[in-house]
């Protein structure tokens, strides 16, 4: 089948990834009386009738069933459907398919560029597909469409991810930790996978072939709100799945603002949408205060800290969270004594919460004059 596209699937990188192996043959076409637009809200573009506009695209040529099955799996998540089209190319018209955008999709200003999409986006866009398309069975249409924001944060937690320094640590070369073989990743919102890996050895050597799991979180912005004039901070009540699952009698912890990092955006913008959305605040300064693994043993997790400068006049608790997202949230503003007396106490048991108050401390007389 010949199939025009408009869009990402212009990019050979990403038009590999999402059809896979077989044959990949371009062919440069333009669509008459159709405009491409950008997305509002988004990064990718969507294809309008336009009389007298020209659409520039490719057509792939004589792509597999397979090859297109994987297509309408991508494209289909988001209400893409394939239509017969006739288009131009420099050897004259031509018939082909085109996946067409769904209905009452809004246009931003401007014109869409491929070059700027791949050179700020194609990263990640690759990382999602490959995680789609690792997938077994492949999900169909809605439940791939519900994963999708989850599978955008990771791809884009690994575009994120950046080496740390290594001046006591090894700094490792190519090949020197390889994933051999992995399983099919299991879950929906979170995702768990199963891996064999060797890695070079202190000694030199290499390791035999090691069977382990790994858990795929997400990166979170973590943000202690304080108030140096006043000495205060706010905490964040919540009911939490894990110490239930651990059957912790009391599930309902003590914790920093926290958010997932969603797919491009900073972890300093999601500091500052989590302090509106969960506790009404706005900050005037974050101070960064370090990121890490949660539990590099066998999790992705990885934090991105701050302490977010703001006016806490407020004393007594209240309640915060977004509905929508089923968040039943209850703020506690205190004097940064008392929330440390919980930390001794051991009521305050979340680590993010801990390391932060403690930083808080460290830091204590420089905030104060801020």
């Amino acid at each position: 089948m010949d199939i025009f596209v408009y869009g990402t699937l212009r990019s050979h990188a990403l038009m590999a990834a999402v059809a896979g192996q077989g044959p990949m043959l371009p062919v440069a076409a333009h669509l008459p009386d159709f405009a491409v637009y950008p997305l509002s809200g988004n990064v990718v573009p969507f294809i309008r009738r336009k009389t007298g506009a020209v659409a520039p695209g490719l057509i792939w040529e004589n792509l597999t069933a397979t090859q297109v099955a994987r297509l309408d799996a991508y494209e289909g998540a988001f209400g893409y459907v394939l239509e017969d089209v006739s288009v131009n190319t420099s050897d004259g018209t031509r018939n082909a398919r085109c996946y067409m955008p769904p209905a009452g999709l809004d246009a931003d200003e401007g014109d869409w560029s491929l070059d700027a999409w791949e050179a700020d986006h194609l990263a990640p866009a690759l990382f999602a597909a490959q995680e789609v398309f690792s997938l077994k069975p492949l999900p169909d249409h809605t439940t791939l469409r519900r994963m999708w924001p989850m599978i955008e944060a990771r791809a884009w937690s690994k575009h994120r991810a950046a080496g740390a320094p290594a001046t006591r640590r090894y700094a490792p070369s190519q090949g020197d930790f390889e994933v051999a073989a992995s399983d099919p990743p299991v879950g929906r919102f979170f995702s768990f996978q199963s891996v064999d890996v060797r890695h070079r050895k202190f000694s030199g050597t290499q390791t035999d072939l090691l069977r382990r799991e790994g858990f795929f979180g997400i990166d979170a912005a973590i943000v202690l709100p304080y108030d140096p004039h006043h000495d205060r901070v706010l905490l964040v009540e919540q009911a939490r799945m894990g110490p239930a699952l651990r059957h912790d009698p009391n599930p309902w912890m003590l914790e920093p603002v926290a958010g997932i990092v969603d797919a491009r955006e900073t972890p300093e913008d999601a500091a500052r949408r989590e302090g509106r959305e969960e506790a009404g605040l706005t900050f005037r300064a974050l101070e960064p205060a370090g990121q890490f693994y949660v539990s590099p043993g066998a999790s992705t997790d990885y934090f991105y800290n701050y302490v977010g400068l703001c006016d806490l006049p407020q004393t007594a608790p209240y309640l915060g969270g977004l509905p929508d997202e089923a968040e039943d949230l209850r703020l506690h503003p205190m004097p940064l004594d008392v929330a440390m007396a919980l930390a001794d106490s051991g009521e305050i048991a979340t680590g993010p919460a801990l390391f932060l108050l403690y930083w808080i401390l460290r830091h204590r007389t420089r905030l104060a004059a801020l």
